[in-house]
């Protein structure tokens, strides 16, 4: 499956609203600069949730990485895009 970075971006924001509603406004402004702990308010828990899901909507395995390897949302699109080729 091949997705542009924006399309990558989009579908994340869609697993986060999924997550949490509360936070539409912070979401829909966020960008790959975007800190997942400061600017998200991510928790290991939520982080954690996060996977499963991007697991579940990309088909890839996150395997040995942990949430400590991600600190912006570019890390995770860079992440996701790497197992999409």
């Amino acid at each position: 499956m091949v997705l542009t970075r924006t399309e990558i971006i989009d579908r994340l924001k869609d697993i986060l609203l999924t997550a949490d509603e509360r936070k539409r406004d912070v979401i829909a402004g966020c960008t790959e600069a975007s800190n997942l702990v400061a600017d998200l308010g991510f928790s290991s828990v939520s982080m954690l949730y996060m996977v499963i899901a991007i697991e579940e909507e990309f088909g890839i395995r996150f395997g040995n990485v942990g949430a400590s390897d991600f600190t912006t949302l570019g890390d995770v699109v860079d992440y996701i895009e790497a197992r999409l080729k």
